[in-house]
């Protein structure tokens, strides 16, 4: 039976996409876990190794405007169903991190901290987070007083005093708080 794991990345942060990934693994593959329990350097190396690796993998983004246009619950659920859908291999059965799965048309199970048990699920929480971060790096040389390479995007108090000091952007989640907010201000 072919199982896919899958896990998102970037759900709460002020900026940057959603990004989700989809691995089917063929073999286990040793040091696997929650991306936010390693360190930066282990997950670059393992996300080597997964890529090279897995039987299939996928990495989807899906970008500030949508989220913005559906909320970031719903982008979620898409990112997730388009990285299953980017595998090359379908699965049998998809494992996701959290407490909720999208309709993916077949046998789907929510794991509430999959990331940090489940080797597949594992391995999508690596390629998700190292993606979405390579990301943050790029839109940082792009914006560099907003700070994305230290802190991709989250709200953070140097984040948000930089949105104070020269207003959102165009890769800033407009209908977050407090971008929402500053954002009305900026109307007044």
């Amino acid at each position: 039976m072919l199982i896919a794991g899958v896990d998102e990345a970037g759900r709460g942060p002020l900026a940057g996409p959603v990004t989700a990934s989809a691995v089917i693994l063929s073999e286990p593959i040793v040091g696997l876990d929650d991306s936010k329990k390693l360190s930066e350097v282990k997950r670059l190396a393992l996300a080597d190794k997964i890529k090279t690796d897995a039987l299939a993998w996928s990495v989807v983004h899906v970008s500030v405007e949508k989220i913005d246009q559906i909320n970031i619950f719903q982008a979620t659920m898409l990112s997730m169903q388009l990285a299953v859908e980017e595998l090359s291999i379908k699965p049998d059965r998809i494992l996701v991190d959290g407490n909720k799965t999208p309709d993916f048309g077949i046998q789907a199970d929510a794991i509430i901290g999959g990331d940090g048990i489940e080797p597949a699920i594992s391995a999508a929480s690596i390629l998700a987070k190292c993606a979405r971060d390579q990301l943050m790096v790029a839109m940082h040389h792009e914006f560099p007083h907003y700070g994305f390479a230290q802190h991709k995007g989250y709200g953070t108090q140097m984040h948000v005093n930089a949105i104070r000091e020269y207003g959102p952007c165009k890769h800033h989640r407009k209908t977050f708080a407090p971008v929402k907010y500053m954002l009305q201000i900026d109307l007044l």
